[in-house]
């Protein structure tokens, strides 16, 4: 048999509120016509993110009954370390209540009130980004050429440009206290990383004396592309691929709200005893005592059962065959993609499919804003909103506009892709009709959350 099912049966519903566009016209602007202002109820379908929407399982919901909520030494804790080292062996584990946070924890730490540092990645996300630069630092993405370019069907666009990397540690070194992967690479359309190239960034790390971390958010998903794409792996299994990634790391940070299947959690993992020392301080500080980390027990729990679901072939095979089904009808209607379609996500290629659009006016987000008006769906503008403003309160052009839309883990079924499918070859139809937006109001930073739109 060649169709692919769901590898699950749906146990419990939850009741969707249809809208009509004239109501959606109210809706947006009421939210300035920023995605992220709407109510929720008020989506039909929420593709804005696949960051702690998945549907847990009965065995995490069954976990979470187990959850123990001692302050300290809780048994719910060493079940998810156990659980951890099991894919990733590193010799601390601290939790903490989501990514972002294990981010503040690491470049608070690194920066030790130096301003002269550069992160190098394949490429930063939002948070990552900007919890370096608030620290004074550089952010600096260095993915390989054919990654920045959208229709270029290349198995591994993820990886980072290991010439640069060398030209930068040669001439630099003294300033860059880690290297990072991204894996998969979401900001470069969720593109994954090669084992290939994780293995020769570790031999290039040990050349110049640096730890390399990786931003493991799509772990699973990046070890099913290696399975899929890379000569050696075909029988390899899920599991063994991310046990031989996380061999070459120093030390990751991560958002279980991805490929942990939970809707709340993180953590921090390290080799460094020292750096280990340091984050546990500021981790009582901010986020709770080393053992819960700003979770509940019952969190654990969840994280506990999600890092041993997330690693089975079926889910994985369902996840990345699942969200392919999407790409490949919208490439079929002439819709501009990110090629070849990632794991977590879909993503148009908005400023392709909008030339008439001037890239200072944004068409990933007024793409984005017709998405909701016409067919109540929610993505994310990931381009020139969401990169563009500069630490001095410039401006710049992202390389690309893109439209995010991210499929929540387990949550939405066939026919509702097909209803985004139809929704967005109408957008298509009529694609010239769409109008740009101008920003009316922006924050210092990271202003695509909160920042208000005025369409032109």
């Amino acid at each position: 048999m060649k169709t692919i099912i769901e590898p699950f049966r749906i146990k419990s519903v939850e009741p969707l509120r249809m809208t009509s566009v004239s109501e959606r016209e109210l809706y947006l602007k009421k939210a300035n016509y920023n995605l992220f202002a709407l109510k929720s109820d008020d989506v039909l379908i929420d593709l804005l993110t696949d960051s702690g929407t998945s549907a847990m399982s009965t065995k995490q919901w069954a976990g979470i009954q187990m959850g123990d909520e001692s302050y300290a030494g809780s048994p719910s804790f060493y079940r998810f370390e156990h659980a951890l080292k099991e894919l990733a062996p590193f010799k601390h584990i601290i939790p903490t209540h989501q990514g972002r946070a294990a981010e503040k924890i690491l470049f608070s730490i690194l920066s030790d009130n130096k301003h002269d540092q550069i992160i190098p990645n394949n490429t930063h996300f939002d948070t990552t980004r900007a919890n370096i630069e608030s620290t004074g630092n550089q952010a600096l993405d260095l993915v390989q050429q054919q990654g920045l370019d959208p229709q270029l069907d290349l198995p591994f666009k993820g990886d980072i440009d290991l010439i640069r990397l060398r030209d930068l540690l040669e001439a630099k070194g003294e300033h860059v206290p880690i290297v990072m992967l991204t894996i998969t690479n979401n900001s470069g359309g969720g593109q994954p990383v090669s084992m290939e190239n994780i293995r020769q960034t570790k031999a290039l790390c040990q050349e110049f004396d640096k730890p390399l971390f990786l931003d493991a958010c799509r772990f699973a998903e990046n070890a099913y592309f290696i399975k899929l794409r890379e000569v050696g792996y075909q029988d390899k299994t899920p599991k063994e691929i991310v046990q031989e990634i996380f061999s070459y790391a120093d030390g990751m940070i991560m958002s279980a709200k991805k490929d942990a299947l939970v809707n709340m959690g993180g953590w921090l993992a390290l080799n460094d005893d020292d750096l280990a020392m340091k984050a546990r301080n500021i981790l009582i500080l901010t986020e709770g005592f080393p053992t819960y980390g700003g979770l509940s027990g019952r969190d654990l729990e969840a994280m506990a059962v999600g890092l041993e679901e997330i690693v089975e072939e079926d889910y994985l095979n369902y996840r990345i065959t699942s969200t392919a089904y999407f790409g490949k009808a919208l490439d079929k209607l002439g819709i501009p993609i990110v090629k070849p379609v990632g794991g977590h996500a879909v993503y148009i290629d908005a400023r392709t499919m909008l030339p008439h659009i001037d890239p200072h006016n944004y068409p990933g987000q007024a793409l984005a804003i017709e998405m909701y008006r016409l067919g109540g769906i929610r993505s994310c503008e990931i381009g020139t909103v969401m990169f563009g403003q500069q630490p001095d309160g410039s401006e710049k052009l992202a390389t690309v506009d893109l439209v995010r839309m991210a499929m929540p883990r387990r949550v939405y079924t066939q026919s509702h892709i097909d209803y985004c499918i139809e929704c967005l070859a109408e957008i298509h139809a009529n694609k010239n009709t769409l109008r740009g937006v101008d920003i009316s109001w922006q924050p210092p930073m990271l202003r695509h959350f909160t920042c208000h739109f005025t369409p032109k």
